[in-house]
């Protein structure tokens, strides 16, 4: 884990060391908190303990300030980070909330995954919750290793810990992680409308889409700012992701925002845009997985006439041929992301944008209007558009969606005064790479 910004609310970490050499693949570790807490077989912590990569566990980031410990469990008013150190794979965690007063609390898994919502439990109440995360490294096959930005070098999506974050005011009585040697997976390829955005303000459907899934199948999210087809596979990501891939896996790609950029002989919607989406799509299904094709999300960018203006150009359509050509399932989240804005209209959908006066967060002088990246309520909007048409589709995941997700009209869009998440202690007002 890489220093973190000063801005920062606050930070709690733990982590502990698994032999990768041994691959002890079905090892369940607990923690147990409080002052009186007892564990037979798992590691009880009853005071404050600073992240060690030693021991592999521990408050990071100076947060353990935050945590009060109570007689069985933790508390705190403000978020804090807890991390274990851990190899590459996919993970069962466990969390059993509730402690000795009133609590709401909210789980952020690694960089800023949204793994459980506002979770209430009464004084004296427990409630115990399960989710999948899916930690990762840049190394694969040997020597081989993606190509990272400095901001995901900096960040928490690609360090040797598991890293959860708890918000609101949370009560944590005890966390138990179990290593998952086999879960069907789906892969994710894309930009900054796609990855998980470590920091406030800024979001990306992929961050949010995970807490629409059951238990049975994990989400890696490979996605990174300013990349395009032609970077994403010269970074090396593709490769590691058909390295990983089982028969049955999926593949999700979206991408359009930066490959609109390149220019030349060769470039464009019908050029090198095409022929790279039928390579990947041909690549994975080698591989016997699953791939998905997913239309760019539309910037938010209105006419006179209340209109949403297009501004990808051919780069939809050339998507939409390639998926009639080879067959391959298609989101049209182009079509759903236009319905969705205009429903909401010019000003209204601001507030599913990057749209925030001066001094809305620390050390943001000027204001922030950006029409292409989203805030936490659009991503999410956006994540409802990406189940909606996994539904639509059929596909064999779609029973992995569960029971209690309700059908989306993007013509009848959620309104942000009905989106409450806790902010994360990360902040950076300087916006993502891309447009």
């Amino acid at each position: 884990m890489k220093k973190l910004k000063t801005t920062f609310l606050s930070f709690l970490s733990i982590s502990f060391f698994f032999n990768t050499n041994a691959q002890e693949k079905e090892k369940t570790i607990a923690f147990n908190f409080g002052t009186k807490a007892k564990s037979a077989s798992g590691v009880s912590i009853n005071k404050a303990v600073d992240y060690d990569d030693k021991t592999g566990y521990g408050f990071e980031f100076q947060t353990v300030a935050n945590v009060n410990f109570d007689a069985k469990s933790i508390s705190s008013k403000s978020p804090f980070y807890f991390s274990v150190k851990l190899p590459e794979g996919s993970y069962s965690v466990e969390v059993v909330l509730g402690g000795e007063e009133n609590a709401v609390t909210t789980v952020n898994a690694e960089s800023r995954r949204l793994m459980l919502r506002e979770l209430k439990t009464n004084k004296g109440e427990s409630k115990t919750e399960r989710f999948i995360v899916n930690i990762k490294t840049a190394n694969f096959d040997g020597d081989k290793k993606i190509g990272l930005k400095p901001t995901e070098i900096s960040g928490l999506n690609w360090d040797d810990k598991l890293t959860l974050e708890f918000l609101g005011n949370p009560n944590i009585q005890s966390i138990k992680i179990t290593p998952i040697s086999k879960i069907k997976t789906l892969y994710i390829a894309g930009d900054s409308t796609v990855t998980d955005q470590g920091s406030e303000p800024w979001g990306s459907w992929g961050q949010y889409f995970p807490g629409y899934l059951t238990n049975d199948v994990a989400v890696a999210n490979y996605a990174c700012s300013g990349l395009a087809l032609s970077s994403f596979k010269s970074q090396r990501r593709l490769d590691k992701i058909l390295h990983l891939m089982q028969k049955g896996d999926y593949l999700f790609i979206e991408f359009g925002h930066n490959d609109e950029k390149a220019k030349g002989e060769g470039k464009g919607a019908w050029g090198q845009y095409t022929s790279l989406l039928k390579e990947y799509v041909t690549r994975t299904r080698e591989k016997g997985g699953i791939p998905v094709l997913i239309t760019p999300t539309q910037r938010r960018h209105f006419g006179d006439d209340g209109k949403l203006i297009p501004t990808h150009g051919e780069f939809p359509d050339a998507m939409r041929k390639v998926a009639t050509e080879l067959k391959v399932p298609l989101i049209d989240v182009t079509n759903m992301t236009t319905a969705m804005y205009e429903s909401w209209g010019d000003e209204l959908s601001k507030k599913a944008f990057v749209h925030y006066p001066a001094n809305t967060f620390p050390g943001q002088e000027k204001a922030l209007a950006d029409n292409t990246h989203f805030n936490s309520f659009g991503a999410n909007e956006i994540a409802k558009c990406v189940v909606q048409g996994i539904k639509d589709l059929k596909l064999d995941i779609a029973k992995n969606i569960k029971s209690s997700v309700p059908n989306y009209d993007p013509k009848k869009p959620s309104q942000p005064q009905d989106w409450t998440v806790p902010a994360s202690a990360s902040i950076e007002i300087v916006k993502p790479d891309g447009n």
